[in-house]
């Protein structure tokens, strides 16, 4: 199989490499800013030169220097900037997005593509981003450049991955169409009982992921086991268990909530072990789902390795903010089938 190259930019852990590397891709070169995210990279892709800093300090001539490319010769470009500037959660607690300074991030996509000329271009972010001016710019500055190319709002438990996970993807090819069936997912999704339930024991199975401890309070475990099993919420405990912020406010309904065995998890999110950030709660066990379970639902391999320099919190948004490999695979499928037509 011959492989094609690929940069990826805002890399993160390494997800979306790692999507890439199973449909034959060699990425060669990787950008991500934040050190310990870079390592965690490092240690699953040892072989991909690794570019620690921020996107707009990087040129398209270094990053070809880099990659031992010269413009035009580079299969693929992928970019997925952080997303929270454009996450309807935002808008919802009545954050100020237009200031973001994140949000400018996607002109960056577009300059590097421009100067490094690949023969393919992804980008990733929330659905939020499809009504800013920003991505008009971008679609408009792509076709300037000669890519034509298509997006859609795609939803990862429709390729078969075992969560809700709603994200626009856009896909341009150098001077061809891209074909209509790149954005198909029909398949069944996989359940969290399929993805989780027989991994041993949490705080007993040597893995450091999976073996965190968690500490709570004696009310709150009060609460967590009072929550029926099997996709329990908070709203099924007695009123005088409730949390005195809830008993204010119903506010955010999912949140202590339990995963149902025979369903997809929800959005797997940076506050994915911590069930006041969501339904995160283990279907049966009185705990938050694991930084392994986590890494599992969003479909990085079972012995992926992320770097605990900073605590679980911070490997829990390396987690969190990765594009699924599962997702990127059969659009990359469909990428290379058309680059070595």
């Amino acid at each position: 199989m011959k492989v094609l190259t690929a940069i990826d930019l805002f890399a993160g852990a390494g997800g979306l490499s790692s999507g890439l590397v199973a449909e034959g891709f060699k990425v060669v070169v990787a950008v991500e800013n934040d050190p310990t995210a870079a390592k965690s990279y490092g240690l699953n892709h040892p072989d991909t030169a690794m570019v620690v800093d921020d996107i707009r300090n990087c040129t398209g001539p270094q990053l070809l220097k880099t990659a031992g490319l010269k413009a035009g010769e580079l299969d693929l470009l992928t970019g997925c900037p952080p997303c929270q500037g454009f996450s309807t959660l935002r808008t919802k607690r009545r954050t100020v997005q237009a200031t973001d300074s994140r949000n400018d991030l996607i002109a960056e996509v577009l300059r590097l593509a421009r100067s490094i000329r690949p023969r393919a271009v992804i980008l990733e972010n929330v659905p939020g981003l499809a009504s800013n001016k920003r991505f008009s710019d971008f679609q408009r500055g792509l076709h300037k450049a000669g890519y034509r190319f298509r997006y859609s709002i795609l939803n990862a438990a429709d390729f078969g991955l075992p969560q809700r996970r709603k994200r626009l993807v856009l896909v341009a090819l150098k001077g061809r169409e891209i074909p209509e069936n790149w954005s198909y997912g029909f398949k069944v999704p996989k359940t969290v009982r399929a993805t989780i339930e027989d991994l041993p024991k949490a705080g007993k199975s040597g893995d450091r992921l999976h073996d965190f401890p968690e500490k709570r309070t004696p009310a709150m475990m009060a609460r967590i086991k009072a929550t029926p099993k099997d996709g329990g919420s908070r709203r099924d405990i007695p009123d005088d268990m409730q949390c005195p912020c809830h008993s204010r406010s119903d506010g955010y309904k999912d949140v202590y909530g339990r995963m149902a065995w025979k369903d997809v998890a929800p959005t797997i999110t940076g506050g994915c072990i911590n069930p006041s950030r969501g339904r995160f709660l283990h279907p049966e066990e009185d705990r938050a789902i694991t930084l392994r379970e986590a890494a599992l639902l969003q479909t990085f391999p079972w012995e992926y390795q992320f770097c605990l320099d900073r605590g679980k919190d911070h490997v829990a948004r390396q987690i969190g903010n990765a594009f699924p490999p599962d997702l990127i695979k059969p659009i990359a499928k469909v990428i290379r089938q058309e680059l070595v037509r």
